[in-house]
């Protein structure tokens, strides 16, 4: 069995088709000038190639006449001066007739001999008017030999002394020949340069119309490029999050509907403005998703605060209760602090989102750290936790609650979703170069999946797929640390694979920026924040009613991690 090899038409067809992907691959700028460029190429080649043809077949036309004159004249000189056997002196009368010009060839064909060949060099300076002696010359060429004696011009190489020559045969009286050639030296000079000339001219030409293409066409493009500077800015710009205005636009001058770019520009401003309706859209509905959420969140504490303490009240009660109402007391107890911790957790959200203006407040890291992973080990002495701290201690500007929350949501992350035994390590370090301070915490458990990793930060977001805190979480835990670490400026990022996972926090040493103005948002979030204080007030006159009756000390119950 054979193997099909590859024909070469094959093969040529894929260069010339990789040769024309290239070609697509180059800007329309340069596409355009080498087009042009090309084609004013192609046409001084054609106009040179014509004119060079055109010169030459007039120069061999008239010198195809003086040839046909020279021939009359030796063909005359000859049948006067020959009898029936000619002579060498009178061959060269032949080429020294009056009027023959200088370099003329002569020679006589008798049979299969040349005889006596001659060419008339220089006449004297002196008398002009007196022939000159002719040279005999050699002949290398037997080409004479066959030439017909029909009187029609033809070119012949003479050798490399002579070169080329244009001769004409005429037979004479006594069955003889006379051949008579004129040199073609003058008409293949003046033909070299004008091609020559030609060649530089449409060199110098070809240059000058690149240049001036280059710059009408990057004079032509500019419309474009700022519709494509537009497109940039836009595509630049985050739409996926928070409030966009999008309020860049192509240049009225660049929309004109008359000309291709203004078309392009045109409808890339209608679609802007799709796209801005779009957003003011979206902007509005998050906005009422947000104000939803704090309303709600505000009008669940002081209800869920209610539950806990009358729950908590009836099961201290001095008298007996039986023992599935004690349970139920416990598990309504329990999912009220849940719940109550879903709802703070909302709530902060919904402040972050809006703006709410963070303190500005020395924050010791080294320290917030070392408290987080004291606790961290106290909810979960199973695991192998250990710390690195730089020699000094590492302070930025910053919400320290909301650091140390951070820290803690990340730590409870690692404890909750790690087997026991699991080594995490919380590394603190600082880059003074780019002003930055970062946070590392590192565990050597089995890995966050792949494909949960791009949503890792999202809300809502779990790897168990579960509602149910037993077993699952609200997925809120890695969303506030993203929140919270974004309002200070910084980034948030996890490196994961099967036996190391790595989350690293960045924050500016400076702390985060001064909020802007107060704006509707901001009074909202000063309404929220009265609204908290009279819901705290709420929950501790419940909780002073639950004193009141019981006298044991009420302790509010750890909600533990909430992180996916």
């Amino acid at each position: 069995m054979t193997s099909a090899v590859p024909s070469n038409g094959g093969t040529s067809m894929r260069a010339r088709f990789e040769r024309l992907r290239r070609f697509r691959s180059w800007t329309l700028r340069s596409r355009v000038v080498l087009v042009v460029v090309a084609m004013l190429a192609v046409l001084g080649a054609a106009i040179g190639t014509v004119s060079v043809f055109a010169l030459q077949g007039y120069l061999m036309d008239r010198l195809d006449g003086q040839l046909t004159s020279a021939v009359d004249r030796g063909q005359h000189a000859a049948d006067q001066v020959y009898g029936d056997s000619p002579t060498g002196p009178d061959v060269v009368r032949i080429v020294n007739t009056p009027g023959q010009p200088v370099g003329t060839f002569g020679v006589v064909r008798s049979g299969q001999m040349l005889l006596y060949p001659v060419i008339l060099r220089d006449r004297p300076t002196t008398a002009p008017s007196t022939p000159a002696a002719p040279q005999v010359v050699p002949i290398v060429t037997h080409d004479l030999l066959t030439i017909p004696a029909d009187r029609q011009p033809r070119t012949v190489n003479l050798g490399s002394t002579l070169g080329d020559y244009r001769v004409a045969a005429a037979e004479l009286t006594n069955g003889d020949s006379v051949i008579i050639g004129l040199p073609l030296s003058e008409v293949n000079a003046t033909v070299s340069q004008l091609t020559l000339v030609i060649a530089l001219v449409t060199l110098a030409g070809l240059i000058f119309a690149f240049l001036l293409a280059s710059f009408i066409v990057r004079l032509a493009m500019r419309p474009l490029d700022r519709v494509t500077a537009t497109a940039q800015a836009v595509a630049e710009m985050p739409l996926d999050r928070g409030d966009v205005a999008l309020s860049v636009r192509v240049p009225e001058a660049d929309t004109d509907p008359h000309t291709e770019v203004g078309k392009v520009g045109s409808a890339l401003n209608r679609m802007l403005g799709h796209v801005a309706s779009a957003l003011t859209a979206r902007q509005a509905s998050e906005q009422k998703v947000r104000q939803f959420v704090a309303d709600a969140s505000h009008e669940l504490r002081t209800p869920l605060a209610s539950i806990r303490g009358y729950a908590e009240l009836t099961r201290r009660s001095p008298h007996e209760l039986p023992t599935d109402v004690t349970r139920s007391l416990g598990r309504i107890e329990s999912e009220a602090t849940r719940m109550t911790s879903l709802v703070e957790d909302l709530l902060l959200l919904a402040r972050l989102d809006e703006g709410r203006e963070l303190d500005r407040d020395p924050v010791d890291l080294s320290m917030l750290l070392i408290d987080a992973l004291g606790d961290a080990h106290a909810a979960g002495p199973d695991h192998n936790w250990s710390i690195s701290l730089p020699d000094e201690p590492v302070e930025i500007i910053g919400d320290r609650a909301r650091l140390q929350q951070v820290v803690v949501n990340l730590l409870a992350n690692a404890r909750v979703h790690t087997p026991e035994g699991t080594r995490v390590v919380a590394a603190l370090a600082e880059d003074r170069d780019a002003g930055r301070a970062l946070i590392t915490v590192t565990d050597n458990g089995p890995g966050i999946p792949e494909d949960l990793q791009a949503t890792l930060f999202e809300r809502f977001a779990r790897g168990d797929g579960s509602r149910n805190r037993a077993t699952g979480s609200t997925g809120l835990g890695l969303a506030i640390v993203h929140a919270v670490v974004e309002a200070h400026g910084g980034e948030v990022s996890v490196v994961s694979e099967p036996g190391e996972t790595v989350f690293t926090v960045s924050l500016p040493i400076d702390g985060p920026a001064p909020a802007p103005k107060a704006t509707d948002a901001a009074t909202d979030a000063d309404a929220a924040t009265a609204a908290d204080a009279a819901d705290a007030a709420d929950a501790a006159t419940a909780a002073d009613a639950a004193d009141a009756e019981a006298p044991e000390s009420m302790e509010p119950e750890t909600t533990g991690d909430r992180l996916p």
